[in-house]
């Protein structure tokens, strides 16, 4: 195929896509839950996305970092603006280029331990694997950065007696607020108070990984905002470029001018068109959006609940806003899940081995939530006969 076998594809030749709809060659179409792994905020070909790319690309697709596209100071302002503290923005193209700028960043105001938790993801590049908290992804690619310290996610006393032994060695805590690739968990208020109380005896630097959580995902522009995660420096990626590649490293407070010319860059990065397209999707998460989303969470996530009940096969449902999992009770489900998913004409995605992981285009309608939800049942009916 002269592609690298790095991912189990699905058995469809796609032909276009539409919203929260993707077509194949055969003129059948699939109900996407998971919008390109929450890429595409706003579905498939939405028309303002497109309309913004493709005045920009008349203008110009490429000018390097030797000027300023207005686009990216409007969008810098925006997300800096949202943490309710100064900063500054380094652009990238994707979620680990992000976590390196932070990583990088680290290195350069405090050398230390970095404290991880399991479960976390933070990419694939050696940086960003090396604080990733999946054995299974590191260990043949090791030896990866040191002074990395994986803790039990929400163990709130292992974290505490972690940090009162080597509290004044620590140089920075990266924290995943809701786990995207570690089974959708999201972080509790004990764990949260821990991070937060030591930072302010320690100064060590908090880190939020917003690449997938964040940009009104979870029913706030940044998930940390859920949960009060006094944080430094925060990262976000995927959604951000409406489908193009665009990520940013957003640092704050004291650390806003940690970077100096020649420090750090990007040939391509903040690529104009993708400016363009992420300019269109942050000035629509309004107050009013993210209200909408916090609604159709709250909606779906009681329809969830009820098919828990009718259905003994799933013991949880987790997750927060329009990030949510359904986890099964057998860890040898995932390809099962997939193929009924394909049969029953939806694109189901499954993390942790045994969670079915929801994260829909974030203007999904009610009535487009209720054929999710039809069809998401008839799976899962199938799986409760197995």
């Amino acid at each position: 195929m002269f592609i690298s076998n790095t991912y189990k594809r699905l058995p469809i030749k796609v032909k276009n896509a539409k919203g929260i709809w993707i077509y194949d060659e055969s003129g059948e179409k699939y109900l996407d839950t998971f919008s390109g792994i929450g890429v595409l905020s706003f579905g498939h070909c939405d028309e303002e996305i497109n309309e913004a790319i493709s005045m920009q690309i008349k203008k110009y697709t490429h000018i390097s970092n030797f000027f300023i596209d207005e686009n990216a100071i409007i969008l810098a302002k925006r997300l800096v603006e949202e943490t309710k503290k100064d900063g500054t923005v380094f652009f990238a193209n994707s979620g680990a280029e992000a976590n390196e700028a932070a990583l990088k960043a680290i290195k350069k105001l405090k050398k230390g331990i970095i404290i991880s938790f399991e479960n976390n993801f933070h990419g694939r590049s050696i940086g960003s694997l090396s604080i990733t908290g999946f054995l299974n992804l590191r260990e043949q690619f090791e030896p990866l950065l040191s002074n990395i310290a994986f803790l039990p996610f929400n163990d709130s006393k292992k974290l505490e007696n972690f940090i009162e032994k080597k509290g004044k060695k620590i140089s920075a805590i990266f924290v995943e607020c809701v786990h995207g690739s570690g089974g959708l968990d999201t972080v509790n208020k004990d764990f949260v108070d821990v991070i937060n109380k030591y930072k302010d005896i320690y100064d060590y630097i908090i880190i939020a990984d917003e690449v997938q959580a964040g940009l009104g995902r979870t029913g706030e522009f940044y998930s940390y905002q859920n949960f009060n995660l006094n944080s430094d420096i925060v990262t976000v990626a995927k959604s951000l470029g409406g489908g193009l590649p665009l990520s940013a490293a957003i640092f704050t407070g004291k650390y806003k001018d940690v970077f100096s010319v020649g420090d750090h860059g990007s040939t391509f990065a903040p690529n104009p068109v993708s400016l363009a397209a992420g300019k269109t999707v942050i000035n629509r998460i309004t107050k009013t959006f993210l209200d909408s989303v916090k609604e159709k969470s709250s909606y779906l996530k009681n329809k969830l609940l009820t098919l828990k009940k009718n259905y003994p096969i799933i013991k949880e449902i987790k997750g927060i806003g329009l990030m949510l999992g359904i986890e099964i009770n057998n860890n040898n489900y995932s390809e099962k899940i997939i193929e009924y998913g394909l049969n029953e004409k939806i694109l189901l995605n499954v993390v942790k081995g045994n969670t079915i992981r929801l994260l829909p285009a974030l203007n999904i309608t009610h009535h487009e939530i209720d054929e999710m939800l039809y069809r998401l049942e008839k799976v899962i009916k199938k799986l409760n006969s197995c």
